[in-house]
Parts: structure tokens; sequence; C-alpha cells
């Protein structure tokens, strides 16, 4: 290993401080102060353009020296490879990791579609999730409190680097219903009730909708079907009694991507033809 580098740090004692931290950061509460989270693999290495910090496994430094541009790093750190493995989340490490911000946008900057998540609690869940909304150019995610923290690795990880291109907010009950109502948004919540309408049915807002998935086992929380505009069902064999909350989200978002498409389309024919019938 040449020594042509000034920006990295070596560290080889468990008793490091700022070792110490990096092992805090598998908690939550660490995470959130010093608002930062971990971001594992080589993957993140293109996705993840924003980290400053990039941390090395000792014995994998040669290899990534040679395959990227490590310059962009402001700081690099190389910890020998027992201790690595010691703050890795996964069994077999590529044997690298980044430090990167949390996101730190407001309710209040927030525009455009929201999809809100009410108590989701699984991290694969919501890591597939945001996956899916980046996939469908949705920008916001809101999450309610108590809902699984995204900065989780495994939540991280499952995002597929698409946690860095998403707003991502936690908010109470009474923030999202003040938004939504101050904000003028059409609510949709996935929830069977007598008054429920198929998802093919919604009638949509430019640029101003709320779409609501409830947690694993309980649904969407009576606190927001209270304020909610429309009650949405997916249409399902009845072999099965539900859809794990990722597909359902998925399935749903794309149908509202579809119905945004036809209305586009619908409106632009009307354009044609009245242009047509004026040349008359």
């Amino acid at each position: 290993m040449e020594q042509k580098w000034t920006n990295i740090e070596y560290i080889e004692s468990k008793e490091n401080r700022k070792y110490k931290l990096l092992k805090k950061l598998s908690q939550k509460k660490y995470r959130d102060l010093n608002n930062i989270f971990i971001a594992e693999g080589e993957k993140f290495i293109k996705e993840c353009k924003t980290a400053s910090h990039c941390i090395i496994q000792k014995s994998k430094f040669d290899y990534f020296e040679k395959k990227y541009n490590l310059d962009n790093f402001i700081k690099i750190t190389i910890l020998n490879d027992k201790l690595f493995s010691e703050i890795s989340s996964q069994e077999n490490s590529q044997g690298i990791l980044f430090i990167h911000s949390k996101n730190t946008i407001s309710l209040d900057e927030i525009k455009g579609d929201i999809v809100i998540l009410d108590y989701v609690q699984d991290p694969g869940n919501i890591g597939t999730i945001i996956r899916t909304l980046v996939a469908l150019n949705y920008e916001n995610l809101i999450l309610t409190k108590g809902s699984c923290d995204v900065y989780t690795p495994k939540a991280v990880r499952a995002s597929m680097g698409s946690i860095f291109k998403l707003n991502i907010i936690y908010a109470t009950y009474d923030e999202i219903k003040e938004f939504i109502e101050k904000n003028s948004y059409i609510s949709f919540a996935t929830n069977l009730a007598k008054n429920s309408i198929e998802y093919t049915n919604c009638k949509l807002n430019k640029d101003k909708n709320a779409y609501i998935f409830g947690n694993e086992g309980g649904g969407v929380s009576k606190t927001l079907l209270d304020f909610c505009n429309y009650n949405v069902i997916i249409p399902i064999s009845d072999k099965v009694n539900s859809l794990n909350v990722s597909v359902a989200t998925a399935v749903f978002l794309y149908k509202m991507r579809e119905l945004e498409k036809w209305k586009r389309n619908l409106i632009n024919l009307y354009d044609i033809y009245n242009k047509k019938i004026s040349l008359f």
C-alpha cells in the first residue's frame, strides 16, 4: 500500500474514539444523535455521491484503490480486518462502507405527491418500498412516528441506493393531518371498508395526492382513516388474505402512474380535437 494519501487515517485499536462511534451507529439513538448512518457495500460507491467519509477494510484497500477514484472522499479510514468485521452488518462483507448524513428536509418543504407509511416495522419492507418509490419517480416519503428507522443497515441495503434519492420525513399524526389539509391534498388509504373503492377508480389531484399504507399486521390506523378522503382496495383472489405491504405499495403506485398517464393522454386528445374544430 503506497503512502501517497494525505486524507487517510489508520485505526488499529478498539479503544480509538472514532472506532467506538462507528460501532455505536448500529443503534438508532446514536444515528439520531449524530445525524449520520452507515451504507455498506461496493454498490454505494457510485450511489453515495455525497458521502464524505469512506471506511475500508485493510486487506481490501488495494482492490478499491485500483478500481475506483477514491480522491472524491474527503476522508478515508482504514480499519484492520478484525475491527472492520465488528462494525460490518454483513456476513460476507465486501470490505467498504460509507458514512452519510441523514436527510434533513422538513415537512413544509415538501412539494408534489406523498407516500405515507403508517407504523411499518420491517426494515426489508421499508427498503423495498423506498426503491419502488424512486423507480416510479415519487420523491416524498413520510413515516409516522414509531415506524421502523429507514437508516437501519437492512433497510439501507434493501433500498439499493435509492435512499439517497428520496425526501424522507418522520411526522406525527397531527403534523400529517395539518399538512394534508393546509395544502389541499386528496388522501387515499388502502383499507377494506364498506365505502372502499377499487384502486382503478381513484380520481387524482394534480401533484397533490397522499397515498397511505398501513403496517404489516394492523393496517392503517383509525387516526389516519378518520381524516382520509377515500378508502381504497386492491382486488385480489380469495385464495389469499392480503398482500405484503411492499408488494401492495408497488402495485398501487404503479397503477396511479398509469392513471396519471391516461389522464394526460386524454387531455392531449381533447386539446388536439378542439384545435381541429377551430380550423373549420
